[in-house]
């Protein structure tokens, strides 16, 4: 029988990991002291793995989603975000806003970058398509890392709405962040408005380039034909 209890599935997550594996993510991840995921606790399991996992969980009571979104082992909060995930795709609108409030009061536990890249755009930006933005420029100034990545890894839905102007708005705000994740998440939402609007991109690059940290110029620029990569890199544009 699948367990359905918190604490089971996370002695059930134990079973499953890899010892070497675990060590690995706990490198990659930055677990290390004074790092950004200092002490964070991995078991050893791969994203599909814990994918197929939440499948099989996906009806398991709020509660017990909410333990798993507060363990300390990394794994049980992936897997609770990835069914919040699939319960917010499948919910009318008065369960999404319960995902959606769920998610914004425990965002210090969606705390490393894999953990909101894979949820954000999923809740927050759908829920807020069609309200107002505010909260993502809450998020944008708080002094939680996590939050700050949250707002602009949300607005990936919009971008594949063809819907640019809340990322470009966010990435303004973000533009003398102190953090290297933020950085890289800015730069990376900005490459994906090129793929879809170059001039979109370009246009807010022209007036930011030059003072934007150069790992969001990069990461926004990674995709360019190689000639103009180097003109922006050189600072001629």
């Amino acid at each position: 029988m699948i367990p359905l209890k918190a604490p089971d599935i996370c002695r059930r997550l134990e079973g499953l990991g890899d010892r070497e594996r675990a060590k690995v993510s706990q490198r990659f991840f930055k677990t290390g002291k004074g790092e950004y995921a200092e002490g964070d606790v991995f078991v050893g399991l791969r994203v599909p793995e814990i994918r197929q996992l939440a499948k099989e969980y996906q009806t398991i009571p709020f509660a017990e989603i909410i333990w798993l979104l507060r363990s300390p082992i990394h794994e049980a909060r992936l897997l609770a975000l990835l069914i919040l995930v699939q319960s917010y795709r499948k919910g009318d609108g008065t369960f999404q806003r319960q995902i959606y409030n769920l998610y914004l009061q425990n965002t210090r536990f969606i705390n490393n970058w894999d953990l909101v890249d894979v949820s954000a755009e999923h809740i927050v930006g759908p829920y807020l398509k069609d309200r107002s933005r505010s909260p993502l420029h809450a998020l944008a100034v708080s002094n939680l890392l996590w939050d700050r990545r949250i707002s602009i890894m949300a607005t990936f839905h919009y971008i594949k709405c063809g819907e640019f102007n809340e990322t470009l708005c966010i990435a303004e705000r973000l533009l003398r962040d102190p953090e290297d994740l933020i950085h890289k998440a800015v730069g990376w939402m900005l490459r994906e408005i090129g793929k879809r609007d170059r001039l979109a991109e370009e246009t807010f690059l022209k007036s930011h380039y030059k003072t934007m940290p150069r790992t969001m110029l990069r990461y926004a620029i990674e995709k360019f034909p190689e000639a103009l990569r180097q003109r922006y890199l050189r600072g001629n544009i």
